[in-house]
């Protein structure tokens, strides 16, 4: 009897801290979402031109605007990084991960990451369409097809990085491993967006959007699967 209701118990916290989950992770969905608003705000009115303006003469060397900072294998190695956000190599690693989701019988997140990646691209192409925004007037090595704002490269490298990691957190209780992962994400999440200002096809407002918006999507894809599963 006893042991009965220390089971109970412990299933009442369970559900409160899932419940006290949920709600952390809704609020930071609303805030990543206010700010892509206040962001998209200042952006039509023009607001972050100073701010894109200083980060990209940052990013150049002194007096000549086609030759971003550093040697030239730095501009070679920013290239390297900035593929891994391009549709091409998260299509790849989408694909590879849902194939290995289905072979070991994880079926639901195997939906989790194909509804989160190409939930994730369509948002970013809407957005894209929407605002039009022209790129950055900067000479670049990197071809461009699709408008300015926010990055797709910074948006589906964050959904796609972060809701991954998020999985692979899942795999262990250790705080550390969970902590390993977490970074795992998060640099090359960062790494691709500030690879896509260096080189010199995306303002640094755009990068700023797609962060906002990949993480926001990412997370509220991971919340909505938590509580299917415990529905």
């Amino acid at each position: 009897m006893k042991h009965m209701k220390l089971s109970k118990r412990f299933e009442i916290l369970q559900g409160r801290r899932r419940e006290l989950g949920l709600i952390l992770g809704f609020a930071i969905v609303a805030g990543l979402i206010l700010g892509f608003g206040l962001l998209t705000e200042e952006v039509l009115e023009g607001d972050t031109e100073a701010f894109d303006r200083t980060v990209a003469a940052a990013l150049r060397s002194a007096g000549d605007s086609h030759d971003p900072i550093g040697p030239p294998w730095l501009e070679e190695f920013a290239r390297d990084v900035t593929a891994l956000g391009s549709f091409a190599f998260i299509g790849l690693l989408t694909f590879g991960v849902i194939g290995y989701f289905l072979l070991i019988q994880r079926r639901g997140w195997a939906v989790l990451v194909a509804a989160s990646v190409l939930g994730g691209a369509a948002i970013s192409t809407l957005l894209k369409n929407v605002f039009d925004r022209a790129r950055p007037d900067l000479p670049s090595s990197v071809r461009v097809f699709t408008a300015s704002f926010p990055s797709g490269h910074a948006t589906l490298s964050a959904i796609s990085f972060l809701t991954l990691g998020a999985l692979l957190a899942q795999t262990s209780p250790d705080p550390r491993v969970k902590t390993y992962f977490a970074i795992l994400a998060i640099v090359p999440t960062v790494a691709v967006g500030t690879s896509r200002v260096y080189l010199g096809v995306h303002f640094a407002s755009d990068v700023l959007a797609g962060w906002c918006v990949g993480s926001a999507w990412a997370l509220l894809c991971w919340m909505v699967a938590r509580w299917l599963k415990h529905a």
